[in-house]
């Protein structure tokens, strides 16, 4: 049962004017291969690599991703950290060493199968259709498809570790 929405307005409070400044940053996944997410994530998604990060003593490679223009993305590795760390809606992709040719290595859960958890992400797309039509000729998997059940006019498509990527766009959402 959905929340009355005078209960949703009475559990939403005012945010405090120190949080003025606070930007939702980054999402983090755990991803098997870099090869394959960094192919997925730029050439599929049209996402950009903003910055990497290397921990070779903890074994990991951070790899954020999100939607720049070349131009905007600064130079001075300094500057461009600076950048990227307020960039809203960052994509950290987070790969631990080994697990690209672990053959014993299951993979990470992606929240949608028991234990539920975590969804997905979304991205908004100027035309549902258009976008999936090329995913489908890009042959990426979809669990979803725009016409497909009882919401239309979203899709959802799976990245090469599983987890879900909602495909909409502001024509499909009904207030």
């Amino acid at each position: 049962m959905s929340l009355p929405e005078d209960q949703v307005q009475a559990a939403c409070k005012e945010p405090d004017p120190s949080t003025k400044d606070f930007i939702f940053q980054q999402t983090m996944y755990r991803i098997k291969d870099p090869k394959a997410s960094l192919d997925f994530y730029t050439r599929v998604l049209g996402m950009r690599l903003l910055h990497k990060f290397d921990f070779p003593e903890m074994t990991f490679s951070l790899y954020f991703m999100g939607y720049a223009n070349p131009d905007e993305i600064p130079k001075n590795t300094e500057e461009k950290v600076k950048w990227m760390l307020t960039r809203p809606a960052a994509l950290e992709l987070t790969h631990n060493y080994g697990t690209e040719t672990d053959a014993d290595f299951k993979g990470y859960h992606n929240g949608n199968s028991d234990p539920r958890g975590f969804g997905h992400i979304g991205l908004s797309v100027p035309d549902v259709d258009a976008a999936c039509k090329r995913f489908e000729e890009l042959g990426v998997e979809f669990v979803k498809k725009p016409n497909d059940g009882k919401m239309k006019g979203i899709a959802f498509i799976k990245d090469p570790d599983g987890y879900w990527i909602e495909i909409l766009s502001t024509a499909a959402v009904k207030p």
